[in-house]
Parts: C-alpha cells; structure tokens; sequence
C-alpha cells in the first residue's frame, strides 16, 4: 500500500488556537500532538492507486471463480446425461 502525503501547517493551528484563547504552550501541545495523529493515521489510509490495485485483483479473482463454477456446471451436466441416459434406454429401449 502506498502512503498518502498531507503537510499539516503547525505554525497556522498554533496561531488559531492562540487567537481561540490557548496559550503558547498549549497551542503548541496540541499541534505536535495533531501532526503526531495524522502521520500515524494516515499510514494506513488507502489511497486511489490501492483501491484500483484491489479492484483488480478482485476482478481476477472473480473470474476464476466463474470459470470454476462454469467447468462445474458442464462436469454435472455430464454426469447427469451418463447416469440417466442409460436409465431412459432401460425403460423404452
């Protein structure tokens, strides 16, 4: 999976926490503490490369299960035209 890039501007939060009344140290705080969440968070967010990459895959996987279904249906078709045929020409043969 391919980690997804954000800048998150501290300078700017700290600014708009001290003019919502955080003091300097606060501000600072919690900016640290925001940037620290959204490096490790965003480590595991999945991003449009991954999801495409998934979708196929998927569809990969799809298809060999059709297939198996497909080769399934013919073996029981098979089966059933050997087991009844003899059947039928013991009744009206």
């Amino acid at each position: 999976m391919t980690s997804a890039a954000v800048t998150f501007d501290t300078l700017k939060y700290v600014k708009t926490l001290k003019a919502a009344g955080f003091d300097e140290q606060q501000a600072e705080a919690l900016a640290a503490v925001q940037a620290d969440v959204l490096d490790k968070n965003l480590d595991d967010l999945a991003i449009k490369g991954d999801i495409k990459e998934l979708e196929g895959k998927m569809r990969e996987f799809e298809a060999r299960v059709m297939g198996g279904i497909r080769l399934n249906r013919w073996m029981l078709a098979m089966i059933i035209v050997v087991t009844v045929l003899p059947v039928l020409r013991t009744l009206f043969g």
